[in-house]
């Protein structure tokens, strides 16, 4: 990020951030006004009704951000535009549900036809042709790791925000850091409106943006190219990610083997398992929080290594995550009550 001039870049992340304030503000009035509130219930984390739908102001800000990145020339014109219109089909399809069940069907469409919008701007902007592919399916099984884990005060918002900055970390130069620090200043933006305690939740609207986002952020840490990018890039860039993407994959991936309908609402994950047990969703919240930090100065250290290092501190992240995954999901049945 040395190539940053923060003198100018600092006042541009504060209008994001408030740019995502003010939507949470106008989606939580407009939430209370129509009825939109999610109900406590045996497949929810939370014990009063809220209102939803308050991440529409991290997608507007972060779209908004893509775009003034690409007139600036920050960002190639084919993946801004790219970026952006996966915001909308994504973030269309959560605000369409937060508003009236949408059919999953319908979801998956929006989230496959976002990571077509990406692969196509990658490709155009001139990426290596397996990074387009790894596009078209890393998009919409992000945009559904983060509304998956997006259950608890706090959690889906402080996690996008602290991989963004990794990202931006991570990055050589304004290419992936403006994007990446754009988004964590939207998610702070919101992040007050969602914890210690919700006012309003994401909703699909934000959780699926969120996992789009990063996404996005992802690819064009690759895109850089140099000494970093290609593949061998990967195993550090699952780092940041790597608390949902263990959680997910292994709670999902148990609920399938038991022939359970996965794809539904339910209170399974680790994370939720440990707010029920605690009775309070903070602890979990900052608890994932020590995980990421540990895992982003991991990754930092492992970016300047050769690939045995990087595939060495990827395994053993993921080794250990799921050792911790097996702890948890033992020691703490699933909730059979509400969680404040």
């Amino acid at each position: 990020m040395a190539a940053i001039d923060w003198i100018r870049v600092l006042p541009w992340l504060a209008v994001v951030a408030a740019m995502a304030a003010t939507g949470a503000w106008l989606a939580r009035r407009h939430a209370l006004r129509h009825g939109l509130l999610d109900q406590p219930g045996e497949r929810r984390s939370h014990a009063v009704p809220t209102p939803r739908g308050g991440g529409i102001g991290i997608a507007v800000a972060w779209a908004m951000a893509c775009i003034a990145s690409g007139l600036a020339g920050v960002l190639p014109g084919p993946l801004a535009l790219a970026a952006v219109c996966g915001v909308v089909l994504v973030g269309s399809a959560g605000y369409v549900d937060d508003h009236r069940p949408l059919s999953p069907w319908w979801r998956l469409a929006a989230h496959v036809a976002a990571g077509a919008a990406l692969a196509a701007g990658l490709v155009a902007a001139g990426a290596a042709p397996w990074l387009a592919p790894l596009a078209l399916v890393g998009a919409p099984v992000m945009v559904n790791v983060w509304n998956f884990m997006d259950g608890i005060d706090g959690l889906a918002t402080t996690q996008a925000a602290l991989a963004a900055l990794a990202f931006a970390l991570l990055a050589a130069s304004p290419l992936a850091a403006l994007p990446a620090l754009a988004l964590a200043a939207a998610c702070l933006g919101f992040l007050p409106f969602n914890f210690p305690r919700a006012r309003i939740f994401l909703g699909d609207v934000g959780s699926g943006v969120l996992g789009f986002a990063l996404t996005v952020l992802a690819a064009l840490l690759v895109l850089e190219g140099g000494a970093l990018g290609g593949p061998g890039l990967l195993p550090v860039l699952f780092l940041p990610v790597s608390a949902f993407l263990i959680d997910a994959a292994l709670t999902l991936g148990g609920r399938i083997v038991r022939r359970e309908r996965w794809w539904t609402a339910h209170v399974g994950h680790a994370y939720q398992r440990l707010a029920a047990g605690i009775g309070s969703h903070v602890p979990v919240t900052a608890a994932y929080g020590v995980w990421t930090l540990a895992a982003i100065a991991l990754a930092c250290a492992a970016n300047g290594q050769g690939l045995t290092a990087r595939m060495a501190a990827a395994g053993s992240c993921g080794a250990v995550g799921a050792l911790a995954w097996r702890i948890i999901t033992s020691h703490w049945p699933l909730p059979d009550r509400k969680c404040p």
